[in-house]
């Protein structure tokens, strides 16, 4: 219980400091003022930006439900933090055996509080934030459960400990680099983040599902959002690029979350009609035809 304690502090440090990381990141991208250049490295943004969300006032709509409205931003910051006990390091957690299925179970109950935030906040804008969110959820989790199933099938074991060890003499994403790219595309719609961040759609939902929380509502959403982003790059490092827990693997994480951040500076957002038709009518026939193409290829293979 230690570990688990010491590992979600470093979590939500490395949260607050992952937004100074964004922050300097679109800075550089966008070639403008920001926290790399504003005070001493921007290093007090994170502090100051906690002060300014925990200490604002707290408001809520009259005609919400306010218990589901309440509790939707502490159920979706915890279901963040809850899927760190899937990480395979000795360090005293749990030995999931079958580790992805437990992945899979766990962000698929992501989707309920989107949904409940949305409908509980009892604001049009809110209920087209959280139906888009689930619309979107779906349509990419089951990319998602496909493109895992192909590496479950060529792998043969369901821990994410199992498939480090498997990648000893070479990595996964030489043998899968297809796939991997629509992993990467599902998990950037998985975490809403640019260009599928249809949830939070600024230009079109006035923010989407949150619009009407505020102070540590908004504050809670806002961690669950980025400490998903931690946790989907350290599961992509772990199935990509494997590796035992040392600084390189580190690295590799910070390849991958420096890649999100790159993606938002870079790209603009995708229409919600052609991200819909992405899912359904281009990953999802791709995905089947590689899940039926590596099951072949698994029973050839046993046959030899």
């Amino acid at each position: 219980m230690i570990y688990y304690v010491l590992l979600l502090i470093c979590v939500l440090i490395s949260v607050a400091f992952l937004t100074l990381l964004e922050r300097k990141v679109l800075g550089y991208i966008q070639i403008r003022k920001g926290p790399n250049k504003v005070g001493f490295f921007g290093i007090l943004q994170p502090f100051s930006d906690a002060i300014k969300l925990f200490s604002k006032e707290q408001t809520w709509s009259s005609v919400s439900n306010y218990a589901l409205y309440f509790f939707s931003p502490v159920f979706m910051f915890f279901m963040s933090l809850f899927l760190w006990v899937l990480m395979p390091y000795s360090t005293g957690f749990y030995d999931f055996e079958f580790g992805f299925f437990f992945f899979l179970c766990v962000i698929s109950l992501g989707v309920y509080p989107l949904m409940v935030a949305g409908w509980s906040s009892n604001s049009k804008y809110a209920l087209l934030g959280g139906l888009r969110a689930v619309a979107q959820t779906i349509s990419y989790e089951v990319s998602l459960a496909l493109v895992l199933m192909s590496f479950i099938i060529m792998v043969g074991e369901y821990s994410l400990e199992d498939f480090t060890e498997f990648q000893t003499s070479y990595y996964l994403i030489f043998m899968f680099f297809m796939l991997s790219l629509v992993w990467i595309v599902s998990c950037l719609a998985e975490m809403n983040r640019t260009p599928f961040d249809f949830a939070e759609g600024e230009s079109e939902l006035v923010s989407g599902f949150n619009v009407e929380y505020s102070a540590g509502g908004f504050a809670l959403l806002f961690l669950g959002e980025y400490s998903m982003i931690i946790l989907m790059s350290t599961v992509m490092t772990m199935l990509f690029l494997g590796g035992s827990l040392n600084i390189l693997f580190f690295f590799k994480v910070g390849i991958f979350i420096t890649l999100v951040l790159w993606l938002r500076g870079t790209f603009p957002r995708y229409r919600y009609d052609k991200l819909m038709s992405l899912a359904w009518k281009s990953i999802l026939p791709f995905t089947l035809h590689c899940l039926f193409m590596y099951m072949g290829v698994k029973v050839f293979m046993e046959i030899l």
